[in-house]
């Protein structure tokens, strides 16, 4: 039995958050297909930062990982990658480019 890939979305860091200054936040969704062999990984300009997925307990296979960055990390990323594999299989991956975001 195989389940569906995810579904990913990235959300960009708050106004609020991104005037503060100090760190941003990022979170990927994912949605549907998950199992316990998924892992999720965060790219920040081509550099791979691995995150442990969160299991939301809702039992609708939803899930979701945040990426802290520094404002300084945030300044000099150019575009944030969130990717779900799973084992050897080709990874879900869904970019949010900084130039999308306002602030």
């Amino acid at each position: 039995y195989t389940f569906d890939s995810p579904t990913l979305t990235v959300l960009p860091p708050s106004s609020e958050e991104l005037s503060s200054k100090t760190t941003t936040t990022l979170m990927c969704l994912a949605n549907k297909g998950f199992t316990s062999d998924w892992t999720m990984s965060w790219k920040v300009n081509e550099t791979t930062n691995k995150q442990e997925a969160i299991l939301e307990k809702d039992g609708l296979y939803s899930w979701s990982s945040t990426l802290t960055l520094t404002a300084q990390e945030w300044t000099k990323a150019g575009e944030v990658t969130c990717e779900a594999q799973q084992n050897s299989q080709t990874p879900v991956t869904k970019t949010l480019r900084k130039a999308d975001c306002s602030g």
